[in-house]
């Protein structure tokens, strides 16, 4: 059975690159296509943007969730939760892809999608789901021994700083070390100047050009360093994993799933 797709985010990298995927799977239709108000998109045949490849739609600027099976949504979080609301309204799943909530955002994002079943993810690459099994073990072995410090780099257009996977790397191992990320995490050592604070987890950032998005994480002891490093050459493998996401979600009972279970992983 073809599973009926809306997609969001047209006049983003991402929203483009998932609405491409959607139309190279042949057990996937895309049937709704929005755009941010004011993108300049409203009315537009999808055809020229993205080639006469794409079936003959008109970009709305509010999200058409009739006759869908899954909305994905890569936008912002103001958006994310209108789109949510909608959702949870129709019976309709959503996965999402956008990052940069607040906690207050986040709390109303899950009551929000309480009556439905959604997948929320910082990234739904296969590598970076990987990663955090792999930065789990290591944190389980290393941790209490190593200076742990996370960099990430991404493009010069990316708001929000550290990145959404940084973060979530960062949780995988705190939850792994029985810490909170909250309680470890140092953003900035500029504002004091004091030898590193043993038990906490360093975040470094790079806004540089077109990079789709690099994360490594560095476990550092007394004589060898462990990296574990992702690297995203295309924003297709955020996309082939959000529309992996959008097939395992229909008929699924109420409740956020992770990549992990959709990758098998949990």
């Amino acid at each position: 059975m073809t599973l009926r797709v809306a997609v969001t985010g047209a006049s983003g990298r991402m929203g483009q690159a998932v609405a491409r995927a959607v139309i190279a799977d042949n057990n996937a239709e895309l049937t709704a296509f929005a755009a941010r108000p004011g993108s300049g998109l409203s009315g537009t045949n999808i055809q020229s943007l993205l080639g006469s490849d794409a079936p003959s739609l008109t970009i709305t600027e509010t999200l058409c969730v009739d006759a869908v099976d899954v909305v994905i949504d890569f936008t912002l979080p103001e958006s994310t939760l209108a789109n949510a609301t909608l959702c949870a309204d129709a019976g309709v799943p959503i996965v999402i892809g956008t990052t940069g909530f607040s906690d207050d955002q986040l709390s109303a994002l899950d009551a929000s999608l309480a009556s439905v079943a959604s997948c929320r993810a910082a990234n739904f690459s296969t590598g970076v789901n990987l990663a955090y099994r792999l930065l789990a073990i290591a944190a389980d072995v290393m941790g209490s021994d190593a200076d742990i410090e996370i960099h990430e780099a991404h493009h010069k257009h990316k708001i929000d700083a550290p990145s959404g996977t940084a973060l979530a790397m960062g949780q995988a191992i705190t939850d792994a070390m029985g810490t909170s990320l909250s309680d470890v995490a140092r953003y900035d050592r500029s504002a004091v100047r004091e030898a590193r604070e043993p038990g906490s987890i360093g975040f470094s950032v790079t806004r540089a050009g077109d990079i789709v998005g690099e994360h490594t994480v560095m476990f550092g002891t007394e004589g060898e360093r462990l990296e574990i490093t992702h690297k995203a050459s295309s924003r297709n493998a955020f996309a082939t994993g959000a529309l992996r996401a959008a097939h395992f979600l229909p008929g699924k009972s109420a409740g956020n799933y992770s990549m992990a279970d959709v990758l098998g992983l949990s």
